[in-house]
């Protein structure tokens, strides 16, 4: 059993106190960041990697940290738009909590009524972590840099990169996915 924190920085568009934010879901998940990638969807490539390769057991509990639910279409590869619906048929037993303050949209609205009613009773959402889910045994993280304005990108990835060691590495992303 594993429990994955996925933090998309867009979901501090509409956050007050961002930084603050960042630095409580850190703490919560008390580990280092350890995926970073720019586009979500390659988080799941990531997860999925781990897992074949047996240094993650598959997860059966993700905390979703997104503006979107990620659950906005069924097309057969997985897109910045539909993963999380990926995430949930390829490993059916994992349950998403999208953590986020105010809904945008809901997925029963994207989704088939049949697949809905499939994934409906493992996804929830709300403000807070449940408090029976486990803490996460990896953390990872989407820049997201064409959703989050320059300023605010930055201010985010300087909280993550308070852990040295991912500085040069979240920097060097965010220059490649500028040029």
């Amino acid at each position: 059993m594993s429990c994955i924190l996925d933090i998309d920085l867009d979901y501090f568009n509409q956050i007050d106190s961002p930084t603050d934010r960042l630095r409580e879901l850190l703490h919560w998940g008390s580990r280092p960041v350890s995926v970073i990638v720019q586009k979500h969807h390659h988080a799941f490539r990531k997860w999925r990697y781990l897992v074949r390769h047996g240094q993650l057991s598959a997860p059966q509990f993700i905390i979703h940290v997104d503006e979107h639910h990620d659950m906005m279409d069924e097309r057969q590869n997985p897109n910045l738009a539909n993963f999380m619906y990926h995430v949930m048929y390829e490993w059916p037993s994992c349950k998403v909590h999208w953590l986020v303050s105010g809904e945008i949209d809901h997925p029963d609205v994207w989704l088939a009524e049949e697949s809905w009613s499939v994934l409906s009773d493992r996804f929830s959402h709300g403000a807070y972590i449940p408090h029976d889910w486990p803490k996460p045994d990896l953390i990872s993280v989407s820049t997201s840099p064409e959703f989050v304005n320059g300023c605010l990108l930055s201010n985010l990835i300087d909280v993550i990169s308070e852990d040295s060691r991912l500085r040069g590495r979240i920097r060097r992303r965010l220059l490649l996915s500028r040029s």
